[in-house]
């Protein structure tokens, strides 16, 4: 596949100013700009991302990873080290940069994709389907200062993918806006993947780190602490994370830490025969007791319509209490539904109650296919046979 990113130890320095002076006179005598001390956000850092990889960057927030992506993209240098890139990229790291509020939203996509390394010509070509994507067509002639923050999000997103980007870049920007737009972006990054683009990606979004990464790159105090398959270095990410019992603020993931997470999620099958059976194996991580756990599973058909949906208590299946990690599997004995493309919805709740919300939930994450040879229609199979009661049939029978 060939090299796409490689930082060979790579540095970065920042020098802060705790004072600057302010006269030539205090330069010359002090033959310095101020008082200063250097920080360094990275050090020594060795990484080789391939291309058709889809990578991501977690740790605290401070660590280094806005920085790691900053120096990919080459908005910074590194202090030390070498850097190489090889293939167009596109970044999204910081909400509205590159973005001017004054300008309409017509005007900032010719000055955002302009950055981007596009033509004139070019823009002109993609305006229609930058906008249509960015669902912005009521907006695009108001200034960029009456959007919300979730329209400037849709509008950057939009632009970027619009560059055709061998390596995109990607920093916690899909953590606003709407979940079906969030959904929208989801799906093209999918697709994304599957023409072999290669995809850096920071978040504390654990789970989107999971579902979407091949590889995982843990970054702490500015040094790569482990590089591994995505379920290995999350969870010793998030074991080290419980163990040292950090800063909840430096460790946005943390906050509000229900009692039960849902870790990896493994479907037996994702290319099946209409009538096939099907296992979901559902991780969970355990982060206090939970006396009355309750596990649910729904499919939905690709357009959100819901085909099934059950738990463990409709199913009079009684989970004991949680007090370690561990794995709970639903077995469909026969999924007897027609040819297309269903989505899997895992969540875990902390009873059987009615009004009792999901403390964790993975919505749509996961999917599979079902092929069949029917031509029938709708979402399943239903058994069923024909029979003919007429004068004309009681004749034939009768001759016969």
């Amino acid at each position: 596949m060939g090299v796409a990113i490689e930082l060979q130890g790579v540095s970065k320095r920042y020098r802060v100013y705790r004072e600057r002076y302010r006269s030539l006179k205090e330069i010359v005598i002090n033959r310095r700009l101020g008082e200063w001390e250097d920080r360094w956000a990275l050090r020594d850092v060795d990484l080789r991302i391939d291309h058709g990889e889809t990578v991501g960057l977690v740790g605290a927030n401070g660590v280094g990873k806005s920085t790691t992506l900053k120096l990919m993209a080459r908005i910074l240098a590194p202090t030390r080290g070498r850097l190489r890139v090889d293939g167009r990229l596109s970044a999204l790291i910081e909400l509205g940069a590159g973005l001017q509020p004054e300008y309409t939203g017509r005007e900032n996509i010719y000055l955002y994709a302009s950055l981007l390394g596009l033509t004139r010509a070019e823009i002109d070509r993609r305006f229609d389907s930058i906008v249509g994507f960015a669902e912005l067509e009521d907006h695009i002639e108001a200034p960029l200062r009456t959007y919300s923050s979730g329209m400037q999000m849709r509008l950057a997103f939009s632009v970027a993918i619009n560059v055709d980007p061998e390596i995109l870049l990607v920093d916690e920007i899909l953590a606003v806006g709407d979940e079906a737009f969030q959904r929208k972006c989801y799906e093209w990054l999918e697709a994304f993947q599957r023409r072999g683009g290669t995809l850096v990606l920071v978040s504390h979004n654990l789970g989107a780190i999971r579902q979407m990464c091949s590889r995982s790159v843990w970054i702490s105090g500015g040094r790569v602490q482990l590089v591994g398959d995505s379920h290995t270095v999350v969870n010793s990410y998030l074991d080290a994370v419980r163990e040292r019992r950090l800063d909840p603020d430096l460790h946005p993931e943390l906050e509000g830490l229900p009692a039960v997470q849902l870790d990896e999620v493994r479907l037996s099958a994702e290319e099946l025969e209409s009538g096939d059976p099907l296992a979901i194996d559902i991780g969970y991580r355990c982060n206090r007791r939970l006396e009355t756990p309750v596990f649910g599973v729904s499919i939905y058909r690709n357009d959100g319509l819901q085909v099934y949906g059950s738990n463990t208590a409709v199913d009079g299946f009684e989970v004991p209490p949680i007090v370690e990690d561990g794995r709970i599997t639903l077995t469909y004995r026969s999924l007897p539904l027609l040819s297309g493309t269903y989505l899997v919805t895992v969540a875990v709740f902390p009873s059987a109650l009615e009004h009792a919300g999901a403390i964790d939930y993975h919505e749509m994450r996961y999917r599979f296919r079902v092929h069949s040879r029917s031509l029938e229609q709708g979402v399943a199979r239903i058994e069923h046979s024909w029979s003919l009661e007429g004068e004309a049939d009681r004749r034939r029978r009768q001759v016969g």
